[in-house]
């Protein structure tokens, strides 16, 4: 079994080990985030589990935003987060929107955040117990925080930071699809409506598709097997980064790996994404 270890911040991960072990503790909470939640979670999922659905319940129901802080408030207390407790995420797709809903309760101060490493997947592969019977836990004491800003950035901030990024001053990753990244389509089929009016990624930008970080079991790739794959692409510890996708959520895995997996001290995920950037006048673009 692969030590996490030798990760920079190996107390963000735990393994399924772990998790099987602490299925009962009063002071862990565990929370599945899926992509298609009707499809996974309502068949089965980790004993003990509640379910963050990501459109619903980690956006806006309105704005084209992150679910406000008093919501935030409200979710996490409503699923029986307390100050202290640790907050276990997982789900499809190599926890892909587990990555995203641990960016935004990490943007509103949730100290105890860790995903399941393999998450859903692994977790059925090694034939672990699954359940159809969903928790009513009883409310926590849990309260957001005010916004980390040095976690999130803007249009105008991608905008102003575009001559540091051609001088190699700041790193902007595009973590889409190389065929997403060239502009031959504005986005996969799967996700037709995520399009953008033009095709192409912001100048400047260097593509590693968010999924090259994860080996085939789902798990995370070794620290040497990432610091290979960025450093590959002249991606440094040294400079700022900025991470964007499409909507936010794929970016959000990446950040999670260089901010806490290899231990960048600045990086920064850009959620308006491309939806945002490719859809506005005269904002430029490469192809």
């Amino acid at each position: 079994m692969k030590s996490l270890a030798s990760y920079a911040h190996p107390e963000v991960l735990v393994d399924n080990e772990w998790l099987a072990a602490h299925l009962s503790d009063p002071k862990v909470r565990i929370a599945e985030v899926d992509y298609d939640p009707a499809a996974n979670y309502a068949m089965s999922h980790i004993p003990g589990a509640v379910l963050f659905d990501w459109r619903r319940d980690i956006n806006d129901p309105v704005a084209r935003d992150i679910l406000s802080r008093e919501a935030m408030t409200a979710l996490l207390a409503g699923a029986g987060v307390d100050g202290d407790t640790t907050v276990v995420l997982y789900g499809d797709y190599n926890n892909w929107f587990a990555a995203f809903a641990f960016w935004v309760f990490a943007y509103y101060g949730a100290k105890h955040l860790v995903l399941l490493n393999g998450g859903r997947k692994k977790w059925i592969s090694e034939d672990r117990p699954l359940t159809k019977e969903v928790p009513v836990p009883r409310p926590g004491n849990f309260r957001a925080s005010p916004p980390d800003a040095k976690l999130r950035v803007y249009l105008d901030d991608v905008r102003a930071a575009l001559p540091r990024v051609r001088a190699g001053e700041l790193h902007l990753v595009d973590v889409r699809g190389p065929k997403e990244f060239t502009g031959e389509v504005t986005a996969p089929p799967e996700y037709p409506a995520e399009h953008a009016q033009r095709g192409g990624h912001i100048p400047g930008a260097k593509n590693v598709p968010w999924a090259q970080a994860v080996q085939e079991d789902g798990t995370f790739k070794s620290r040497e097997e990432l610091e290979a794959l960025y450093g590959s692409q002249g991606i440094q510890p040294t400079h700022p980064v900025y991470t964007y996708c499409r909507i936010g959520e794929r970016s959000s895995h990446t950040w999670f790996v260089l901010r806490y997996l290899l231990g960048f001290p600045d990086v920064r995920n850009y959620d308006g994404s491309w939806t945002e950037w490719g859809n506005l006048v005269r904002t430029p673009i490469e192809k």
